[in-house]
């Protein structure tokens, strides 16, 4: 009877179907980017080196090293293309213990404070202090 039930159940379920990618038009044409350079250097103390440069103006080089603090990679590289709008784009970056840390003319920047901070809110904030220094000093009077 389970196994009947099984069976009904398998056969109401939606049937899935996959269908492959579709195809490119013949018609539609692709640009085929030439690889100009691709030249990597891996050294069996986990040093590398990697330059590559395509038909397209688009280009890395990048170097690496293990840390031997924790194991992991030190990177630092630049990479530069040219954006859609013609902008040549030139990223330099470095990766470490301390994350992925580029630089760049085109990236943004925080915008700087927008106003001096007003007085009250410095003596609001020495008076704070004050006042944990003196439960601080009050403390370790009471200790001794």
């Amino acid at each position: 009877m389970k196994l009947m039930l099984l069976f009904a159940v398998a056969i109401a379920a939606p049937q899935l179907t996959l269908s492959a990618p579709a195809a490119l038009d013949s018609s539609e044409e692709v640009e085929v980017v030439p690889i100009l350079r691709d030249d990597r250097v891996h050294e069996e103390d986990g040093r590398f080196n990697v330059e590559v440069e395509t038909g397209n103006g688009i280009r890395l080089s990048q170097s690496g090293s293990p840390d031997g603090n924790n194991g992991a990679v030190m990177q630092a590289g630049q990479y530069s293309y040219t954006a859609p709008d013609g902008t040549s784009v030139e990223v330099t970056f470095v990766a470490d213990e301390n994350g992925f840390q580029p630089q760049s003319d085109l990236l943004p920047v925080a915008p700087a404070f927008p106003h001096p901070i007003p007085q009250f809110v410095l003596d609001q904030i020495a008076f704070a202090a004050a006042e944990d220094a003196a439960r601080a000093s009050a403390e370790d009077s009471k200790e001794t």
